[in-house]
């Protein structure tokens, strides 16, 4: 650790400048930490299927479908939706390179039991399941390995 010394004190002018040197790098290294955190992490640039996901689109059989993204994070892309009462195909990609996820209706947390789950996606994979939701309300959905740090999301049935 580097003392100062009051200016005027034999000795004081090598710890002072040891400390400016110090001080300047430490700021340095929190500019370049945070020019490295800018922007929306949650939407790289020229990522279309990040700007899909989420997005509600009816198949030529008429089932309700939505994509779901799950990265090196903790975070679902999107983190809510909005569906109709009727069938619903969701899919949930991966873009993780590392984090295996999985996707399940969090028990007892909706007007009524969702028992169709993703029970792992390992990275880079992608998988669909399909299920009907008869009852208006909120159903929470979560990656079961990592609800503990807040990978939980809300599907939003509004009836048809």
């Amino acid at each position: 650790m580097v003392t100062a010394r009051p200016v005027g004190v034999p000795g004081a002018g090598a710890d002072v400048s040891r400390r400016a040197v110090l001080l300047g790098g430490l700021a340095g290294l929190g500019a370049v930490a945070l020019s490295a955190c800018g922007g929306d992490s949650d939407t790289p640039a020229g990522s279309s299927a990040a700007d899909s996901a989420g997005t509600v689109t009816t198949g030529a059989d008429g089932v309700q479908e939505v994509t779901l993204l799950v990265r090196d994070d903790y975070v679902f892309i999107p983190d809510a939706f909005e569906v109709g009462t009727g069938r619903v195909r969701l899919t949930l990609t991966s873009e993780a390179e590392s984090l295996t996820h999985n996707i399940r209706f969090t028990p007892g947390a909706g007007p009524a039991p969702i028992e169709e789950e993703i029970p792992i996606l390992g990275p880079a994979a992608s998988e669909t399941i399909e299920f009907a939701v008869d009852r208006p309300g909120d159903y929470q959905y979560e990656c079961s390995f990592h609800v503990a740090l807040g990978q939980i999301g809300t599907m939003t049935v509004r009836q048809s």
